[in-house]
């Protein structure tokens, strides 16, 4: 299989993640939980790659996933070449035990 569904139809599940992956890059760390957190580590991956590659046609492509221009910006000024000498692996999954209401495993999903 290709991704994970999420419990959730492809319109939301895509926004969702979209979501995700604009807070990551805004806070830098994010609290979610684990099946999530493996999806949004990809996407974010890919993400801070284009900001490395850094020119126009990559920020676009940046800018058609991204909610939030500002992150963007932050995203191509700041995290791309705080990254530019590392091959890959910008983010951490740390465990941080089960959610109360559902037992859902928790994990703290941030860059490195």
């Amino acid at each position: 299989m290709g991704y994970r569904k999420l419990g959730r139809n492809t319109g939301h599940r895509k926004a969702m993640l979209r979501n995700l992956v604009t807070s990551l890059l805004l806070n830098d760390r994010i609290v979610t939980t684990e099946t999530r957190a493996k999806e949004v580590k990809s996407l974010a991956d890919k993400m801070i790659t284009l900001a490395r590659k850094g020119d126009l046609p990559a920020r676009r492509r940046a800018l058609a996933y991204i909610y939030d221009e500002f992150v963007v910006k932050k995203l191509f000024h700041d995290l791309g070449p705080r990254y530019s000498e590392r091959p890959g692996g910008y983010t951490r999954i740390v465990k941080v035990g089960h959610r109360r209401g559902d037992g859902a495993p928790l994990v703290v999903l941030e860059l490195v």
